[in-house]
């Protein structure tokens, strides 16, 4: 359909998984793809160049800022224009509160929260020259909800919802849009890894009764990419199966 010819995004986290998905689908929509992760992932870049769009790697901890500011100018010089921002990179170190450490605490913190800071920083500057842009936050449900055991998941996602807003409100002025996408039950590598009788509990409170693909969340985010949501910021849209309605 085309609906991102010419675009450029440039995805945190996006070797694997819903960050991956994403990258594939925004492809198959005409768009150029950066992409981040700990180390440069040359098979990932390859399937998504297969798709006929420009596709480059690169190596970065997203946590750090001054990483990041790097990261951002050379995808700027080597694409010329960053049109979408997906802020995808996460990390869990889960816990009970009583049990939980510091390092726990600050890992999810910075990797989750952190991380989304350091690319809309660096980002926007570019985007305000445009005159346009679209901000993506990969929150999660449990950032709406809270989850026991999860205290540092939730309030990095929920961060990001707030984020989210917040530039809403200070960039919209400048063309610039950004949303939250929240989430609820995937399928990836990281759900599978749960016990079959986990996995079933957390369907039967699904509605829709089965978890989500990472193609539902990247569809969702094609949306938010794409001119078809131009008046639509500040938002967060939960993709659950209506477990959280």
């Amino acid at each position: 359909m085309g609906l991102l010819s010419g675009k450029t995004a440039l995805i945190t986290g996006a070797a694997r998984g819903i960050g991956k998905a994403i990258a594939l689908k925004y492809a198959s929509e005409g768009c150029n793809i950066a992409f981040t992760d700990l180390n440069i992932c040359e098979e990932t870049e390859q399937e998504i160049a297969a798709l006929g769009v420009k596709a480059k790697s690169y190596a970065s901890n997203a946590a750090d800022f001054a990483q990041t500011e790097e990261v951002v100018k050379a995808v700027k010089e080597e694409f010329g224009s960053i049109d979408i921002l997906v802020n995808n990179a996460g990390i869990t170190k889960d816990g009970l509160m009583l049990r939980m450490t510091e390092q726990q605490w600050d890992a999810v913190i910075a990797v989750n929260l952190k991380s989304a800071f350091n690319f809309i920083h660096a980002c926007v500057p570019v985007m305000m020259r445009q005159r346009g842009g679209s901000i993506i936050n990969m929150a999660s449900v449990v950032g709406v909800h809270g989850n026991a055991g999860q205290a540092n998941y939730a309030a990095s996602k929920a961060g990001l919802i707030a984020l989210a807003k917040s530039i809403a409100q200070e960039m919209g002025p400048k063309g610039i849009r950004a949303n939250a996408i929240a989430p609820g039950f995937i399928e990836t590598a990281m759900t599978a890894a749960l016990p079959e009788d986990i996995r079933k509990e957390w369907c039967n409170k699904i509605p829709l009764r089965r978890g989500g693909q990472v193609e539902d969340i990247a569809n969702v985010a094609t949306f938010l990419a794409s001119d078809m949501s131009s008046y639509v910021s500040g938002q967060v849209i939960q993709v659950d199966g209506g477990m959280n309605m």
